[in-house]
């Protein structure tokens, strides 16, 4: 006997006939028209969409929901966040930050996000942030996969102690090898940090995801050398450069240049929409930047790209619940992607992409894969886009973990009840 069917589904990435699932023992066992065992659990889907987990590739946990501590951004600048974070840091404490990461977590499982990859701050001698994350990695397990970056805030070499706490901060557990080259003093001691960063990464056969040139200067190029010490040190497959807003502005005969190179690394692009065109282009008048990277061109040329929705309600953004299709909408309207086929690249910037770039085993709709997947109320990805729907089902190695009654708005017109489909028969 089967643990659970799900009944009538239609699959994100496949046709949209329906199908059944069949999960045991926390895995896909069988996927078919119709499946004839019986289950100990079976839920109709009624034809709406089912998909993977969705997967959040950048986000900042030891910071989300501190909106307002010390102050308000004032600027909205990049720069104002990260003076407003260095204010906030002395006055942190492990149950401030694990109250707010577990609130963060409890919304992420709501919205179908299972896989979050977030950076947390070593710059702190104490290094609590990095200790409460670890302990609450732990203890969301059972529920959300939360990997984490050492990320040196401070900048690696502008913090005297960057790279000892960075150490330290590895040493307890922690994933991925984390920078932020263009927080240096100067651009040479960026692509200095960028060395070191990724061979402290090749020698403990880690992971690294580089903030990299999040800035308008078209001449901060500090992808190019993340580039190169990824093809040296032998990382292909294994580096992420995040934002890369820097590119929005590079002349053409450059990024001419700079694709090839990041191809040939294999770099994994993680772009943050909704903040990156809020951060970006502050010092614009008219026309102004939104300072997305060149996600289009980007995925073209083979690489993969995978949207992170890197804040939410901190010294950076002030809004947000953690729903990763609001971060593909804006993704793919700021980058003009309104095909069919680029709304469909869109979805699985947030899903199959964002699996990848964190490394994921056992993800997917296919047989053998964990029994993770969010039933939506829609028909297929693009309708789940536009309509943004709720989740009506979340499910954790085939157990259901949240619920959204489904609910389908209805007017009274002339004394009658009419109900309203925002859906397309």
């Amino acid at each position: 006997m089967l643990d659970l069917i799900i009944r009538n589904a239609r699959l994100a990435g496949g046709s949209e006939e329906r199908v059944d699932i069949g999960c045991k023992l926390g895995k896909i066992v069988e996927l078919g028209a119709r499946i004839n065992e019986k289950a100990e659990r079976e839920y109709d889907a009624k034809g709406y969409l089912v998909s993977p987990p969705f997967v959040d590739s950048h986000f900042h946990m030891d910071s989300a929901l501190s909106y307002g501590r010390p102050r308000i951004n004032r600027s909205g600048t990049l720069l104002e966040g990260i003076e407003l974070w260095r204010e906030a840091k002395p006055h942190l404490t492990s149950d401030d930050i694990k109250k707010r990461a577990l609130q963060l977590c409890h919304w992420a499982i709501a919205k179908g996000n299972l896989a979050i990859r977030s950076h947390v701050d070593i710059c702190d001698p104490s290094l609590v942030a990095v200790e409460t994350l670890l302990d609450v990695a732990k203890e969301m397990k059972p529920y959300i996969d939360l990997q984490l970056v050492a990320f040196p805030q401070d900048g690696f070499y502008r913090d005297p102690n960057a790279e000892q706490l960075l150490i330290r901060a590895l040493d307890k557990g922690v994933h991925v090898v984390g920078g932020i080259p263009h927080f240096e003093r100067t651009m040479h001691d960026g692509s200095l940090s960028i060395t070191r960063l990724c061979e402290i990464a090749a020698e403990r056969g880690l992971m690294v995801d580089m903030h990299c040139d999040e800035s308008d200067d078209p001449m901060s190029r500090h992808v190019e050398m993340l580039a190169r010490e990824t093809t040296r040190l032998g990382l292909q497959g294994r580096v992420a450069g995040s934002h890369l807003t820097s590119m929005h502005s590079m002349d053409d005969y450059y990024v001419s240049k700079l694709i090839p190179l990041m191809c040939e690394a294999e770099l994994h692009v993680i772009p943050n929409p909704l903040i990156n065109i809020t951060l970006q282009g502050r010092h614009d008048s008219y026309p102004k930047r939104r300072g997305m990277t060149r996600v289009k061109e980007l995925m073209a040329a083979g690489l993969n790209v995978a949207c992170g929705h890197d804040c939410v309600m901190d010294p950076w953004y002030s809004l947000g619940s953690h729903d990763m299709l609001e971060v593909a909408v804006m993704g793919l309207h700021v980058g003009q992607m309104t095909g069919q086929s680029e709304m469909l690249d869109m979805y699985r910037s947030v899903t199959f992409n964002g699996a990848k770039a964190l490394g994921l085993e056992n993800y997917g709709l296919e047989v053998g894969c964990n029994a993770d997947f969010v039933i939506l109320q829609a028909k297929n990805e693009v309708e789940a886009l536009r309509l943004r729907p709720a989740r009506l089902r979340v499910f954790r190695r085939g157990i259901s973990i949240s619920e959204t009654p489904e609910h389908i708005p209805s007017l009274t017109l002339d004394g009658k009840n009419v109900p309203i489909n925002f859906t397309l028969d």
